[in-house]
């Protein structure tokens, strides 16, 4: 088993180990639900309260994480802690838990974990390399979708790419982005990467190949929901 498989085994026996708390998964971990699946360095869930924070923390210590404090790197920022687990020398797997307010660091656009609760349903996350499945809280597509189009890193647009073609209601992920920040300005940074001459060997480089006439059905998705 190769360092990726190692990690993402660990990421779900963590996900197992605590699944009978209260927390619901965002980033790259939820894409993974709709979308093919990728592989994500780190797994990204909200709790609503401190009560729920405490339980998980003693959990993940029992299992051998230790909380980290120094040079994390996040696209949120607000209260949040990350807990890693050594697996081979220098390779880790990590837990990054935010609660009570997740705020963008670009644009400072936030998004509360009561949010995030009232737009999340428990659905099967399934591995990429692995043969397991789990069902967890997930944050549903057209919220992950918003939140992904605030960050609009790299990632998130490679994400949006995949994603888009299952949105339910453009109108209220367009409306969810619009009441938090300038809208046009992540709108331009989208349409400014997908129609990249990099973007389609980008995209291959995490995804995998994609056929020339579902790359262009997935752009002008996009670009319609940009206008």
């Amino acid at each position: 088993m190769d360092m990726l498989q190692l990690r993402e085994k660990e990421i779900f026996e963590t996900l197992k180990s605590i699944s009978r708390f209260k927390f619901a998964v965002i980033g790259g971990y939820a894409a993974n639900v709709y979308a093919l699946p990728r592989f994500s360095v780190d797994c990204d869930i909200v709790v609503q309260d401190s009560s729920e924070l405490g339980k998980i923390e003693k959990d993940l210590v029992k299992i051998g994480y230790v909380k980290h404090t120094i040079g994390i790197n996040l696209p949120y920022h607000g209260k949040f802690l990350r807990y890693e687990k050594t697996i081979e020398k220098g390779f880790r797997a990590s837990i990054d838990i935010l609660f009570t307010e997740i705020v963008d660091r670009q644009t400072n656009a936030a998004f509360s974990a009561d949010w995030i609760f009232s737009n999340s349903s428990f659905k099967i996350l399934k591995g990429k390399t692995i043969i397991e499945e789990l069902k967890l809280r997930i944050i549903n597509l057209d919220a992950l979708i918003a939140m992904k189009l605030i960050s609009c890193r790299s990632t998130d647009i490679r994400d949006i790419f995949m994603l888009i073609l299952q949105a339910k209601n453009i109108k209220i992920i367009k409306k969810e982005v619009s009441e938090r920040c300038n809208i046009d300005d992540r709108f331009m940074k989208l349409k400014t990467k997908i129609t990249s001459h990099k973007f389609k060997d980008d995209l291959q480089g995490v995804y995998g190949y994609v056929d020339e006439k579902i790359f262009n059905k997935h752009k002008n998705a996009v670009l319609e929901m940009i206008g």
